[in-house]
């Protein structure tokens, strides 16, 4: 009895259940983890084999911009195809960066679903809006490319050329290969695309109290420089494409500006109910 009263417990009674239950939560969430990233690339293949099937038309849909441009310019339309699997390559390409976009809402709802219980009912609802608004500024900002950016590329392309031959005894026609055709499109997308979050992160921000509109105001000469070297990062190497990125982005600076100050406005009365 003294030997034992002597010997201090190296192992606590509850030790090995107190691992056992604390290894449980743990392997609740990865199984939940593991069968929410199933359905996100379950969703991706789905949208990936519909968007192949009609990846023809979406590659012709794509390439109005550059037809419309040579027709406006006199010049007869022409996609070069320089192997025999470029055209084929260009459609996975573009129905992977398709159905990327198709099953975003998808993926954004199974990982805020899969963060949600750690969330106060409070900040759910400040985090549902942005949830929602985050796909339709991506849609936003292709429709953008597709209907005005890429035309005036495309024309800014075709001016310098018509200044070239004005100089020169050659003449010049603007031919380009479908892989390069669909690399410049899909790189203005994804770029107007990211460009049209920066409200939403700048106001999840606003609502967590760690960017004031005040800040972003005094700091408004520091954002421009770098909104352009962002845009010369994001952007394919020519000054059209460029502006345009920058431009765009820095009107969605100003729009968040006045969305970081309504935010404000609105966690104001959030904070005195919360103190009362």
């Amino acid at each position: 009895m003294a030997e034992d009263l002597a010997k201090p417990d190296l192992i606590d009674d509850d030790g090995a259940d107190g691992i056992e239950s604390s290894r449980a939560p743990l392997m609740d969430h990865l199984i939940e983890l593991r069968s929410r990233l199933l359905v996100i690339v379950g969703a991706l293949a789905v949208c990936f084999v519909l968007c192949f099937i009609v990846s023809a038309p979406l590659y012709n849909a794509l390439t109005l911009p550059y037809v419309d441009a040579l027709a406006d310019a006199g010049q007869e339309d022409a996609v070069l195809n320089y192997f025999p699997l470029e055209l084929f390559f260009a459609q996975v390409k573009l129905s992977f960066f398709a159905a990327l976009m198709i099953s975003f809402p998808i993926t954004a709802w199974q990982g805020y679903a899969f963060i949600a219980p750690g969330l106060y009912k409070s900040e759910k609802r400040a985090v549902l809006p942005f949830l929602f608004a985050m796909p339709v500024l991506f849609a936003m900002g292709i429709l953008l490319v597709h209907q005005m950016v890429l035309p005036l590329v495309l024309d800014f392309a075709l001016g310098v050329e018509g200044r070239a031959e004005a100089t020169a005894a050659a003449s010049y026609n603007l031919f380009v290969k479908v892989g390069d055709y669909l690399d410049l499109a899909v790189a203005l997308m994804l770029g107007f695309g990211f460009a049209f979050q920066l409200p939403v992160v700048l106001m999840l921000l606003g609502q967590a109290g760690l960017v004031t509109d005040d800040f972003l105001v005094r700091n408004r000469r520091y954002a421009i420089v770098l909104i352009f070297l962002v845009a010369a990062f994001l952007t394919p190497p020519d000054p059209m494409s460029q502006i345009a990125l920058g431009g765009t982005i820095l009107l969605l600076y100003e729009v968040s500006i006045w969305g970081v100050r309504w935010t404000q406005k609105k966690r104001r009365p959030e904070a005195s109910e919360s103190k009362i």
